[in-house]
């Protein structure tokens, strides 16, 4: 199961609301592997997603687990949950598949988001929030990713963020030759735009983080300066162009200080791109006079613009990704014991509807809410039997010893003989159809 919202479906402003920074990840992930319904869990958080990559044998219970942890921590609200998408099994996979290949991303940045996906993945590891099923679904995801790169000219007419920003910088300054950097951030991002700054022809650049080893490791890979953060006043009173994205969780410069900024100026013109998640800018600092503010979603819109070989590229990759996901898909049916466990539910389900008809003949007649109750109880208890046996199947490496306990399973509950009836009369197919009206099916 994939729950999560992204750049497509939320605005900046909600995004940055459900963003979960790197450090608190880590209790996040504790919290959700001890939540009801929920097996394994990833979760992924950048500035253009916040996504839960989940497993879970019943998946109404782990949504409803999620939908609690976002309201108690988030204040999600019911009119917002329309901003997340919900998808299962082929759906999930295939979107864990696209979101590693960077189709889902700004520019279709596959080795950004892969990194961010590997990070996510270690992050869970971490604190045993992944087993073998949720492993086994981003290394079948990384594969993708290598095919995907390997078969089509996606990584070719792909647009970088140093691209983006370039362009951004052509418009208000024509160019960015001879003009003068503040970086503050020393990510993987900050880094590739620094290096494509200075080959574009920047005069100075000046490179700034909350650690200031980073600042000094990064400074001298790019041969900039390093400053300490202490001194960002000094810098921006000079910069043509900031960039910034120091991961702090909280503003570094607010309108207040945006208007001193200014008027020591003179107003002469700067720009500044917050890349930060969340933002490390004020969003009322665009009003400021003489400050030109753009932030993810100024680069968003950068990135509309496709090409017709782009869009040959996305086409290819996507059919590439439909059949690698239903392929998955249908190994792990096989390998999670799901023909056995659909048929073991269906002949529980069986048993109990013959041993309530009998019930209800004898003890009856019963109030309408009375036999509600009834079959949604047996419906629980054999979805559960179900539920366990899939986990067990699970939990045994070696395929052969899986196909015995299937076996066995199937010869003590007769699943491979036709459906005779066990202890009493067999129930039409309407009151098939009757008997489980709250049960949730089983999803794989």
């Amino acid at each position: 199961m994939v729950v999560g919202l992204n750049h497509r479906t939320a605005p900046l402003a909600m995004r940055e609301r459900f963003w979960i920074g790197e450090t608190r990840r880590y209790e996040v992930l504790r919290q959700l592997k001890k939540a009801e319904g929920i097996d394994e869990a990833v979760v992924l958080s950048t500035a253009c997603r916040t996504e839960f990559f989940l497993w879970a044998d019943e998946p109404t219970l782990a949504a409803n687990s999620l939908l609690q942890f976002l309201t108690a921590a988030h204040g999600l609200k019911l009119s917002e949950w329309e901003h997340f998408y919900r998808l299962l099994d082929d759906a999930a996979l295939a979107h864990i598949f696209q979101v590693v290949s960077g189709l889902d991303s700004l520019g279709l940045r596959g080795t950004e988001i892969e990194n961010q996906v590997k990070t996510a993945w270690e992050q869970a590891r971490t604190v045993g929030a992944v087993g073998s099923s949720l492993n086994g679904v981003l290394e079948a995801a990384l594969r993708v990713s290598a095919k995907v790169r390997n078969e089509t000219a996606l990584r070719q007419v792909s647009v970088s963020l140093p691209a983006a920003i370039l362009e951004i910088v052509a418009v208000i300054f024509g160019s960015v030759e001879g003009r003068k950097i503040l970086l503050i951030g020393t990510g993987e991002s900050a880094e590739q735009t620094g290096r494509r700054l200075i080959e574009s022809g920047a005069a100075s650049l000046v490179v700034m983080d909350p650690l200031p080893e980073r600042a000094q490791r990064l400074a001298l890979a790019l041969g900039a300066r390093a400053a300490a953060m202490a001194e960002r006043w000094k810098y921006l009173r000079r910069a043509d162009i900031v960039i910034t994205s120091s991961g702090c969780p909280h503003v570094i410069l607010t309108r207040e200080e945006a208007e001193h900024i200014a008027q020591e100026r003179n107003r002469v013109a700067f720009v500044i791109l917050d890349l930060g998640m969340p933002r490390d800018v004020d969003p009322e600092v665009r009003r400021v006079d003489g400050i030109l503010l753009h932030d993810i979603e100024s680069l968003e819109h950068v990135f509309e613009h496709e090409s017709e070989e782009s869009r040959t590229a996305v086409a290819q990759a996507e059919k590439i990704i439909a059949a690698e996901a239903s392929a998955f898909h249908r190994r792990l049916r096989v390998e999670s014991g799901a023909p056995t466990a659909l048929n073991l539910r269906r002949r529980l389900d069986e048993l109990c509807r013959q041993e309530l008809d009998s019930f209800i003949e004898e003890r009856g007649p019963f109030s309408r809410e009375q036999d509600h109750s009834l079959h949604a109880i047996t419906g629980q208890l054999t979805q559960k039997i179900a539920s366990f046996l899939v986990r067990e199947l699970k939990e045994v490496p070696e395929k052969e010893e899986q196909e015995r306990m299937a076996a066995a399973v199937a010869r003590l509950f007769h699943l491979d003989s036709p459906q005779a009836a066990i202890a009493g009369p067999i129930s039409d197919q309407a009151n098939d159809r009757r008997s489980h009206p709250d049960a949730v099916a089983i999803n794989y």
